[in-house]
């Protein structure tokens, strides 16, 4: 069991978790049960920096869609069943491609018209999951501009955009993030990919499968980033993340995991400065000479120790 008491704009909230193995976690706020863990999220925002964090740069297009669609969610909670309802519709749908794909059955008209029915929403629930990811993009685009320049001053700048599944060709018309232009989008890269997806029994277009396009001085930041570059586009996006939460009113808690490792002196004293700003700062760190100096704050060492049966344990001194 977790309990927090948080001050969300103005108004304290007390929110209990019960995380249990095997089982649903249960959430209560303010001491009431909720009917889904779901209606917690934003409730208290944060903001984590971790040495994972350079997957955003140079892992896999799934891990830059999570850190949309996370900050997505803490903005707007709703986002959370959007992303439900669309996760939902292609299960079905692509169950559905799996059994009509072999050629014996792709002749059956009431398979084939079952399919242009999930066609029509996937594309309806992709639409609404794509406009709220491009309007995200539109307003993470300048911080992270200005947060790479901060951790990198004099260095090519940064980029950021969305990458849709349906190609370049149409990349004019979807970039507004105009909802039903997105739906006849997916509607006609779904028509034009059927045989495709058909022939491999999964599901080609949609939201789950664009990426953001990061892009140095013009370049994409995967592949042609060196490792420091890497590393502080990726801080760039937290920091993106972070200005955007702070800029609506409620200040968010900024969680700073082991980061100033894999920073040089100026990359940590860039961070430092936006980290003095922050209200609530939690820092580790494995060796405290990362930690900058000047810093006023509260130091707890701990160790973790293993037991004979590997079981973790942290001690406090």
């Amino acid at each position: 069991m977790i309990s927090t008491i948080v001050v969300n704009q103005g108004r304290e909230c007390v929110i209990d978790l019960e995380i249990a193995t095997g089982r649903a976690n249960k959430a209560r706020l303010n001491r009431s049960p909720v009917r889904s863990t779901r209606e917690v999220v934003g409730v208290l925002r944060a903001v984590l920096f971790a040495p994972e964090d350079l997957a955003l740069v140079r892992g896999d297009p799934a891990d830059r869609r999570r850190y949309l669609d996370e900050l997505a969610t803490v903005r707007r909670p709703a986002i959370a069943a959007v992303r439900a309802d669309y996760d939902r519709v292609l299960r079905q749908r692509t169950a559905l491609l799996k059994s009509i794909s072999g050629a014996r059955h792709r002749a059956d008209p009431s398979a084939l018209d079952t399919l242009d029915v999930w066609d029509g929403r996937l594309a309806e629930h992709g639409a609404d999951l794509m406009a709220a990811r491009m309007d995200l993009v539109n307003q993470l685009a300048p911080e992270l501009e200005k947060a790479y320049q901060l951790l990198a001053p004099g260095s090519r700048s940064a980029s950021i955009g969305y990458r849709a599944s349906f190609g370049a060709e149409t990349a004019d018309d979807i970039e507004g993030g105009d909802r039903n232009l997105l739906e006849a989008a997916l509607l006609a890269a779904l028509s034009a990919r059927r045989e495709a997806e058909l022939e491999r029994g999964i599901c080609l277009v949609g939201p789950h499968r664009d990426d953001l396009d990061l892009r140095l001085g013009g370049q994409p930041a995967k592949g042609f980033a060196s490792h420091g570059e890497s590393w502080s586009f990726a801080v760039a996006l937290r920091l993106a993340a972070y200005e955007l939460l702070r800029d609506e009113g409620s200040e968010p808690v900024l969680l700073l995991d082991d980061v100033f490792a894999e920073l040089d002196v100026a990359r940590r004293r860039a961070l430092a400065m936006v980290a003095e700003s922050a209200e609530q700062v939690l820092v580790t760190a494995a060796v405290e000479d990362d930690i900058p100096e000047g810093w006023d704050v509260r130091r707890v060492y701990v160790d973790l120790r293993e037991d004979d049966s590997g079981r973790i344990s942290v001690v406090r001194s």
